[in-house]
């Protein structure tokens, strides 16, 4: 078992298994000392678990538990990629898209559910840079997608 998987079991996380892609696109791609995921949103096991925009069905608090699960899909799609999580160096950028009412102001707070896991599990090389960003709607009418970038040990 991996550092971060033994971390995730400490913390009482279990990891999902890798969602499939839902389109036509691939689940992660390796291109040199680099890990490309795509965006992940806030399903389990093939099913949606935060369905509807924050500020109107869902709060702030719903939001930031969707984007931890979709922090943990892309874990999960790394784990494929990869066979072993230790083999992350770092977190270099997380993107996150939040399904929220027009004029929602805390897209931050909520994406900070990916962050703020990415963090507990690395250390610093959890930290990143970050976009957070509200939308009008996403796939399947998630709550929160994630897009992430890693850095590989060499």
């Amino acid at each position: 078992m991996s550092a971060i998987e033994s971390k995730l079991a400490e913390l009482g996380i279990s990891l999902p298994n890798p969602p499939p892609p839902g389109g036509n696109y691939l689940p992660f791609r390796i291109e040199g000392n680099f890990l490309y995921l795509p965006g992940a949103i806030a399903s389990r096991d093939g099913r949606i678990q935060f369905a509807g925009k924050v500020g109107a069905e869902l709060n702030i608090e719903q939001g930031y538990e969707a984007a931890r699960l979709c922090a943990l899909n892309l874990l999960a799609c790394a784990k494929l990629a990869l066979g072993d999580l230790d083999r992350i160096d770092h977190v270099v950028s997380v993107n996150g898209y939040v399904n929220c009412v027009d004029g929602f102001p805390d897209s931050p707070k909520v994406i900070n559910g990916a962050s703020d896991l990415l963090v507990a599990l690395l250390g610093d090389a959890g930290r990143h840079v970050r976009a957070a960003v509200g939308v009008a709607g996403l796939p399947v009418n998630s709550a929160v997608e994630v897009q992430m970038l890693l850095a590989l040990r060499s």
